[in-house]
């Protein structure tokens, strides 16, 4: 799925989130371009009533979506608004961030040069790339295979930089061997998959390294111009802003800034949904010269097999190579092959799905909404053009597990009881003698608990019958929490997933001299120094960690094992999405202040937090280390309003009380704002920033 975020332990609860942001919009008229004998009149209703729905009730801003048969795009249209005040209109060569869908086109590079003799999937990428190191040894087991499948080990993500407002500097890519020359591996090589962003930026690395080509440059030579994909950019082409969809932040009032994700490959490609639409030819057979058909069926075999994986199901992760889903529901339910890869970046969202049997497929991009909302639509078009052309002669009714009937619960199920972790998440499960299991979510201590009712089937169902839960203890001897559940959304349809989701934690009592060390942090909050002043964090994602342990887990800091006074890794080992973006946290001391960093994060602790003069001038300055500034709002200068002279590299961000942006200048472009009462202010830039400050009431 997508680049930046995982399921967490219930998909229902995140999918939730997404679709109770409303967002009304009107729909645009969906436009038909068709030689074939079938009009699919049906269809294009159907989707463009859905795709209303979707932005008019679920959340999603603007969406685009096109459908393909034999080669020709037969349904294209459009849904929502590109600005809020209407005036710029939707059309089919709107462009979107295409987030992870991009991966698609990494992986069809790689075929390629294998197509071509230059790449074996299965020899070392240390072939490839020599200057290619890691702290732990079985790096050199990591095979382009692995990079494809997901199955490399690698943590997971090195975001750090990669997301910039109006910004295409490459610095996450140029600097990914250096991060990774710092970091352990959290599986063997080939284990089992687990989805990972960085396998996809060292494959990048391997196509520029191998063809001598940048990545932009090799995928329009040998993609986008073969196939006529005239509205398929990067953030290193050209692309104007006003040809871009607008997005929007609840945290901000008006349309935001263009978004780079300058890790190309692994979500950083704009695109259309016709130019999807045209990409799925590759993968269809519709085009020649671009790759074989036995690398395309490559592609498409079901990779996660070779590693450790929970019992297959209705799913819709179950990788190939590149691919999501090889397998994907509902189509399996018609016995129909269906291959599909979404896209999530922090504002654009796509899917693919792709019926290669039916040289079929359909695409959809949006701002606002998800890459699943998204894949709603993709798979209703395919649907409904399937019945019109007579190959499903009726739909199947949608899955339920049905209203759970209890049994008697074994006295030995009450073992899988305790403290288990999951994607940024730790679990708390509980038995009791109705022969029912609570789960509390700890990190999230708002949210209700999840009851469940033990099963003659050995399972655990919840009330509503949309989720089944068993323990299963794999070969590597760890307990698995496995979740199989159907989600549906009114008016849209009904995604699967299967998957463990979270696994038992070995608590244990640190030594005293450890314990102290962590102890000291409690309460404390660390601030983020080395993110480039025009990143999308400063708006979108707290810069400030406080750092909080949880009383009943004992030994972890969230579901990181404490190991050492200044040391926790995340030792999960879940295939799937539970386990993916794992970390090491390493604190160390400078100058009497202490840090940490975590995949490319530094942190600062709070002590070197001044508060700013509440004096009529100051100013500060960015050393030449780079590292952003912080100061605190003093009660002296609350509800003053502060003015700054700025540098022409650098920016300023305000946070209030609870951590959340007033005001991000790369954003707004306003240089005024009034400041809260113990409130945060971080002042990023180029080394040698100077920002002039005045303060009037």
């Amino acid at each position: 799925m997508g680049t930046r975020t995982g399921r967490k332990r219930t998909s229902v609860v995140a999918l939730t989130l997404v679709l109770t942001m409303l967002a009304p919009m009107s729909a645009m008229a969906a436009t038909v371009s068709s030689s074939s004998d079938l009009t699919f009149d049906a269809t294009k209703k159907i989707a463009a009533e859905k795709a209303k729905l979707l932005t008019e009730t679920y959340g999603t801003t603007s969406l685009q979506y096109a459908l393909i048969d034999e080669g020709e795009i037969v349904i294209s249209g459009q849904s929502g608004k590109n600005d809020l005040k209407d005036n710029v209109p939707l059309t089919s060569n709107t462009i979107y961030g295409i987030g992870s869908t991009s991966k698609m086109f990494l992986a069809a590079s790689v075929m390629k040069l294998v197509d071509e003799g230059k790449v074996n999937l299965d020899k070392p990428v240390v072939d490839y790339i020599p200057d290619f190191k890691m702290k732990d040894d079985r790096y050199k087991q990591i095979t382009p295979r692995m990079l494809l499948n997901h199955s490399s080990g690698l943590l997971g993500t090195s975001g750090s930089n990669a997301t910039l407002y109006g910004d295409h500097d490459t610095y996450a890519h140029d600097t990914l061997l250096e991060q990774l020359a710092t970091q352990s591996l959290k599986a063997d090589p080939g284990a089992y998959s687990v989805y990972c962003n960085d396998g996809f930026t060292l494959a990048e690395i391997l196509v520029e390294r191998v063809s001598g080509m940048g990545f932009t440059a090799f995928i329009h030579k040998y993609i986008t111009e073969p196939l006529d994909m005239t509205h398929t950019k990067t953030p290193q082409d050209l692309v104007e802003p006003a040809k871009m969809a607008g997005i929007y932040s609840p945290l901000y009032d008006g349309q935001l800034p263009k978004e780079n994700y300058n890790i190309i490959a692994t979500g950083g490609i704009y695109s259309t949904a016709e130019d999807l639409a045209k990409l799925s030819q590759i993968f269809t057979g519709q085009v020649d010269g671009i790759l074989s058909s036995k690398s395309v069926e490559a592609m498409a075999q079901e990779e996660y097999k070779r590693g450790m994986w929970s019992a297959d199901s209705d799913t819709s992760i179950s990788y190939g190579l590149g691919w999501d889903s090889v397998n994907l529901f509902p189509f399996n339910e018609y016995g129909i092959k269906a291959v599909t890869k979404g896209g999530d970046t922090i504002s654009y969202h796509s899917s693919l799905v792709v019926l290669p049997e039916y040289n079929m497929a359909a695409a959809v991009t949006s701002s606002g909404g998800s890459s699943a909302t998204d894949q709603f639509i993709a798979s209703e078009l395919l649907l409904s053009a399937l019945e019109e052309k007579d190959i499903i002669k009726e739909r199947k009714p949608e899955k339920s597990f049905g209203v759970p009937v209890k049994a008697d619960m074994p006295k030995e199920i009450s073992q899988y009881a305790g403290i288990y972790g999951g994607n940024n998440s730790v679990m708390k499960v509980e038995m009791n003698n109705a022969r029912q299991m609570s789960i509390s979510t700890l990190t999230a201590p708002n949210s209700p608990a999840e009851q469940y009712t033990y099963t003659a089937d050995g399972s655990f169902v919840n009330d509503e019958g949309t989720e089944k839960l068993k323990f299963v203890v794999e070969k590597n001897g760890n307990a698995y929490l496995w979740s199989r559940s159907y989600i549906s959304v009114p008016g849209l349809g009904q995604l699967a997933f299967s998957e463990y989701n979270a696994e038992k934690l070995e608590l244990s009592e640190l030594s005293q001299d450890i314990a102290a060390a962590w102890e000291k942090r409690e309460g404390k909050k660390y601030y983020l120094v080395n993110e480039k002043y025009t990143s999308t964090v400063y708006l979108n994602a707290s810069p400030i960690i406080p750092f909080h342990a949880l009383s009943e887990v004992t030994g972890y800091v969230s579901n990181n094992k404490i190991i050492a006074a200044d040391k926790a890794v995340n030792q999960l080992q879940i295939p799937g999405m539970a386990g993916r973006d794992t970390m090491e946290i390493n604190f160390f001391t400078k100058n009497g202040i202490e840090y940490f960093t975590a995949v490319g994060n530094l942190y600062v602790s709070e002590e070197i937090v001044k508060p700013l003069h509440s004096g009529t001038q100051s100013s500060t300055t960015i050393q030449a280390d780079g590292y952003a500034k912080w100061y605190s709002v003093p009660a002296a200068a609350k509800g003053k309003v502060m003015t700054v002279k700025m540098p022409s590299n650098g920016a300023f961000a305000v946070y209030d009380q609870a951590g959340i942006c007033m005001n991000h200048t790369v954003v707004s472009g306003k240089n005024q704002v009034v400041l809260p009462e113990n409130g945060s202010i971080v002042f990023a830039g180029d080394a040698g920033s100077k920002f002039e400050i005045s303060l009037k009431k």
